[in-house]
């Protein structure tokens, strides 16, 4: 895996609430935003120009790096930090997906 990106898994022992997960953006200074997919949504290869930070509240998404063939699952709890100018594309889970994101 690019040793940029990196996958944080939720180690709580119970699903982390949507409180949780803001207060987590809020004491590292992004100011986060909500986003929601339903099943069988994709996005097409694309990268952005700025640091993207992803935590998933409900459901699961599959980032693909097509550079590099690799998948990264996200579910209850899961981050992403993606560098920008990353390449990469997603396909939303089977019970969608609702996320908290922000840019660094």
């Amino acid at each position: 895996m690019n040793s940029e990106i990196r996958v944080t898994r939720w180690t709580g022992t119970n699903r982390p609430t949507p409180t949780e997960l803001l207060h987590l953006f809020t004491d590292e200074g992004p100011q986060p935003y909500a986003g929601s997919n339903e099943l069988g949504d994709v996005y097409p290869a694309h990268s952005h120009a700025y640091h993207k930070v992803i935590y998933v509240v409900e459901g699961s998404i599959t980032f693909g790096l097509p550079e590099t063939g690799e998948e990264l699952t996200l579910e209850a709890g899961g981050r992403l930090d993606l560098p920008a100018g990353v390449l990469h594309d997603a396909v939303v889970g089977s019970d969608g997906v609702a996320c908290l994101e922000a840019h660094r």
